[in-house]
């Protein structure tokens, strides 16, 4: 057994694009292409926003399982640029898959992630040095579509 512990980095909430590019059927499954459109970053040493930049190229596979793949950027409030990658997986249903594709709503999904983060602002190096584990949950409709999560540092 290895020794680890989690250290709770910052937390933060995305404000999604209800209006989802569906891009359809392909051999993997059902590619969405989600936008982002803003959100909030707080924490005891990152706070700021999610800039409305960046999106989530989503692949839903037959399963109802969802791949996600994600880059967006984060601005702290004392102007810092940080760049944040991750893949992860949302679990849609079995029934998911059909779902989406006849357009109806997913509404509350549970959402974990592997995020890695890259600036080069001397405030925040200490954050390209970290893996990190999101826990959330989104909720998707044609009305609303959002995401909030609690991000931990492996340590």
């Amino acid at each position: 057994m290895f020794n680890y512990a989690v250290d709770h980095i910052f937390s933060y909430s995305v404000s999604l694009d209800p209006n989802m590019e569906v891009i359809g059927p392909i051999p993997e499954g059902l590619r969405i292409n989600v936008y982002i459109q803003g959100g909030e970053v707080n924490g005891a040493k990152v706070n700021g926003k999610i800039r409305p930049v960046g999106a989530d190229w989503l692949t839903v596979r037959q399963d109802g399982v969802g791949v996600m793949s994600v880059r967006a950027t984060i601005e702290t409030d004392d102007g810092a640029l940080i760049y944040v990658e991750y893949s992860g997986v949302i679990d849609f249903g079995e029934d998911g898959y059909t779902r989406l594709l006849s357009g109806k709503p997913a509404g509350k999904v549970q959402v974990r992630a592997v995020p890695r983060y890259s600036t080069a602002h001397p405030d925040y190096l200490w954050l390209n040095r970290l893996q990190c584990v999101n826990v959330g949950e989104g909720y998707l409709s044609p009305e609303k579509a959002e995401v909030s999560y609690d991000v931990y540092a492996l340590k």
